[in-house]
């Protein structure tokens, strides 16, 4: 019996679902227990079997540099030797929020948090607090963390384990979610004009958690104007985007300026971490200057802080890394679509920057919940299982998003697409 296997029989006894993160255990894609991970290092996992794969996880997004690049591992050694938590403010906070306000367009002040969750969580109630409304507009397949009044209607592990809603919300914190679908910007000013309660908008500027959406740039600047006409604050989610897309986010790339933004993963280097920022005046809200409370005691944490801001500084002084990124990206769909045509498979890729979806589908293209909903389970799951077995680690859910690091090399895509070949084939032959 494989160790993964052994490993997950008993965490199944002490530990719900054996995993603490829904999507992990791999129910989606049909296998009968996840893959343990005990090391990492530039583009490889190697699991508990001692097998190693070509990871296109990279922790859900933030490994962009790879898993341990040594600048980041030694200024972490580093730290740990000076501390690892005091409950107290230290410089390393301060330089960090000074790289995000100076990268990030929308913010002018920042408030670190321990998790993408906790960010998007303080900011509705930031929202709420300074317009002194109630409800909010949130998205079909639009994931933004397990606080409650996020969770209606929600992507990711939701949509990954069959479900849209969880149990345990109230029914008046429903009642403040309003859920438009995704890219329909005459559903938002209807819902704008029938409901003058709408403290904001939260949404991904670029979904990454119904799988990658492409999102046009009408559509933000609409939501922009919608916003600014109805006195509604906008709040991009850019846990995923954030310094993935570009420097400044999708924000800079798009040219749209949100109110309010919330970050993570990569400001922690791939340590627990988040944020949310925006212009002063908001921010002043936050305690201890205003009277909307968030704490945490490891808000700050110096060990995510100064792994975060090795990260930030490596991507600000790699002029071309995005760039690169991108092409190597653009190239790597280029040939999985050619060999989808060899075999005749029908799909349909979105990629942006260095994130790429696979969607198995008789359409040209898919911009919504509902396309990502009708697209083949089947053939999915069936794409990961052979990938699995080539040793490529693929995401274990038609509903996320592959990422791609400067880590990896040439080989590694050209390992990368002989597995792919042998994915399309078997797709091929049970058709």
């Amino acid at each position: 019996m494989s160790r993964s296997k052994g490993l997950f029989e008993e965490a199944g006894r002490i530990i719900p679902g054996g995993v603490n993160s829904p999507v992990r255990a791999f129910q989606a894609v049909g296998k009968e227990y996840p893959v343990f991970i005990k090391s990492a290092k530039g583009s490889k996992l190697v699991d508990e079997d001692d097998r190693v794969y070509i990871d296109y996880i990279g922790s859900w997004g933030p490994m962009i540099l790879g898993h341990n690049p040594d600048q980041v591992l030694n200024r972490v050694k580093e730290q740990l030797d000076e501390g690892s938590s005091f409950g107290l403010p230290t410089k390393g906070e301060i330089e960090l929020a000074k790289k995000v306000v100076e990268l990030v367009p929308s913010v002018e002040k920042v408030r670190l948090t321990t998790s993408g969750t906790e960010a998007t969580m303080s900011a509705i109630r930031l929202a709420r607090a300074v317009t002194k409304r109630n409800k909010i507009i949130k998205f079909d397949g639009c994931y933004h963390g397990h606080s409650d009044s996020l969770l209606v209607k929600a992507g990711s592990g939701l949509l990954t384990s069959g479900h849209q809603d969880s149990n345990g919300i109230t029914e008046g914190t429903m009642k403040d979610t309003l859920v438009l679908p995704f890219g329909e910007i005459d559903a938002v000013k209807n819902a704008l004009q029938e409901n003058q309660d709408i403290a904001c908008i939260i949404l991904e500027p670029v979904p990454a958690n119904m799988g990658l959406i492409c999102t046009e740039k009408e559509y933000l600047v609409g939501l922009r104007d919608l916003c600014d006409q109805y006195g509604v604050l906008l709040i991009f989610d850019e846990v995923i985007s954030g310094f993935r897309l570009s420097l400044g986010g999708a924000q800079e790339r798009y040219g749209v300026i949100p109110d309010l933004t919330t970050l993570g993963k990569i400001i922690g280097g791939g340590f627990p971490v988040g944020a949310f920022g925006g212009k002063k005046e908001l921010m002043d809200h936050i305690a201890p200057v205003g009277d909307v409370y968030h704490a945490g005691t490891l808000s700050g944490n110096p060990i995510s802080v100064c792994a975060g801001l090795e990260t930030l500084t490596t991507l600000q002084e790699n002029h071309d890394l995005y760039q690169t990124l991108e092409k190597r990206t653009k190239n790597l769909v280029k040939k999985i679509k050619e060999i989808a045509k060899a075999y005749d498979v029908s799909i349909c890729i979105n990629q942006l920057g260095s994130l790429f979806t696979l969607f198995f589908t008789i359409s040209d293209s898919v911009t919504s919940l509902n396309d990502v909903l009708a697209t083949s389970t089947e053939n999915y799951n069936l794409y990961f299982h052979v990938m699995l077995e080539e040793g490529i680690m693929v995401p274990p859910s038609k509903f996320e998003a592959h990422f791609v690091s400067s880590a990896h090399m040439e080989e590694d895509l050209e390992l990368t697409l002989s597995a792919i070949d042998k994915a399309f084939k078997a797709i091929s032959e049970r058709s």
